[in-house]
């Protein structure tokens, strides 16, 4: 569906004009649509079709209760990389043992809490990890599920910082040892292997990357059978793209077809982790001009969004479409860099766009569903934006605007001077 479209030259997020959003909780603020995560979703499930399977969502993406909360009820698994975000699914109603933990980092107390919730799976990406959670799971006096997220060094044609799956990646183990960290797993006493696991990276816009995926693991699944390990699961991850621009990526579909091709009928549930292509296209950011500038060979518009509320442009030299809230103007279009308050010269959230524009006009930065505010910050002493979720007709605050109070919580002035 197209969650945002133009009424009467009003642009709205289902049935609400944005200004009215804007009037209400004021800029910056994140906007979502709960049609479109939810039909997102759906359209991942459906694809499945009757074949045992299960859609994780990736917390990493947009992890606000809300969001997590409204893919619970819809029955979804949730793809996790931290204990907070493991304390975030609990809490918006999610089941543990619908929940696998990704992540190369986890530590002791990570994995203590998993336990004792009861999750899903471990995706296990290195020999020492998978010594340690031996070592937690046996003074805990349980096995730890556990699968391999194997490497399978292809080449997801992606940006390099969002590239996980090529050999020199920190993510995963390379394809060509799991075989022996598989068998090594097999002799641990309090790991039982559950499954197979690989990510090769985010924002893709080809079936190829996720083709080849499929074949290097089937081949190693093939190899860990003959040696007689019967596997429960295969998880091909996430990493389905969304359009910005002009990429047209594969729908949903698509990929599903990709993996049941791949897998026998029958013996394996099927799992994957998206979490862009569900939340992506579903939100917006919403900022306020509050100057137009010109220095003589460019046009600014700063804005009272900056990097610290959306990190992609700056990180990524991302593109993002930026529309205006409403049409009816009487300003001349010219080209703007669109830029924020931060002290940062990569503070831009656009450059180069076409727009006309007066001070205190609303602009909308479009699929800024995912990455967006989970990515944010509070550089610069900035209190994070408010977030907001519509259904139809009606409008939901689902996370307050941080106040300047909210900012130096926890934190103590030094003692007095003797």
């Amino acid at each position: 569906m197209q969650a945002f479209h133009y009424v009467n030259g009003r642009l709205c997020v289902e049935e609400v004009p944005l200004a009215d959003i804007a009037a209400g909780f004021g800029t910056p603020v994140y906007v979502y649509s709960r049609a479109a995560i939810e039909e997102q979703w759906r359209s991942y499930d459906a694809a499945f079709g009757d074949r045992d399977h299960l859609v994780c969502y990736a917390v990493k993406a947009n992890g606000n209760l809300a969001v997590l909360d409204l893919l619970a009820r819809l029955g979804s698994g949730f793809d996790i990389v931290s204990g907070g975000e493991l304390q975030r699914v609990l809490r918006a109603g999610g089941r543990a043992d619908q929940i696998v933990f990704s992540g190369v980092g986890k530590t002791r107390t990570e994995m203590q809490m998993a336990l004792a919730a009861g999750i899903k799976c471990f995706n296990v990406e290195s020999r020492a990890e998978l010594a340690l959670l031996n070592a937690v799971a046996a003074e805990v006096g349980c096995k730890a599920p556990a699968s391999v997220r194997v490497n399978p060094d292809v080449d997801a044609g992606t940006h390099p910082y969002i590239a996980t799956g090529l050999k020199e990646s920190k993510f995963g183990i390379d394809i060509a040892e799991a075989r022996d960290v598989y068998a090594e797993a097999g002799r641990l006493q309090h790991i039982e292997v559950v499954g197979i696991d690989c990510h090769i990276g985010s924002q893709i816009v080809s079936l190829g990357p996720f083709q080849s995926a499929m074949e290097r693991v089937m081949a190693l699944v093939a190899e860990l059978e003959g040696a007689g390990m019967r596997l429960r699961h295969i998880d091909l991850g996430g990493g389905l793209g969304i359009r910005y621009r002009d990429e047209d990526p594969p729908q949903p579909a698509e990929v599903a077809r990709t993996v049941c091709e791949a897998v026998p009928e029958a013996g394996y549930q099927l799992l994957i982790e998206p979490g862009r292509s569900i939340v992506g296209t579903a939100g917006a950011l919403l900022t306020s001009v509050l100057y137009l500038k010109d220095n003589g060979d460019k046009h600014f518009a700063v804005v009272d969004a900056a990097m610290n509320d959306l990190m992609r442009p700056a990180l990524y030299d991302a593109w993002q479409d930026i529309l205006p809230v409403t049409t009816d103007t009487r300003s001349q279009p010219q080209l703007y860099d669109v830029v924020g308050p931060v002290c940062e010269s990569g503070d831009f959230l656009g450059r180069g766009r076409q727009l006309a524009l007066q001070e205190g006009d609303l602009l909308a930065v479009c699929s800024a569903g995912a990455y967006g505010f989970s990515m944010s910050s509070n550089y610069n002493a900035r209190p994070r934006a408010a977030e907001v979720m519509v259904a139809g007709a009606q409008v939901y605050g689902i996370r307050a605007r941080e106040s300047l109070d909210d900012l130096m919580r926890g934190e103590e002035l030094l003692p007095p001077d003797p």
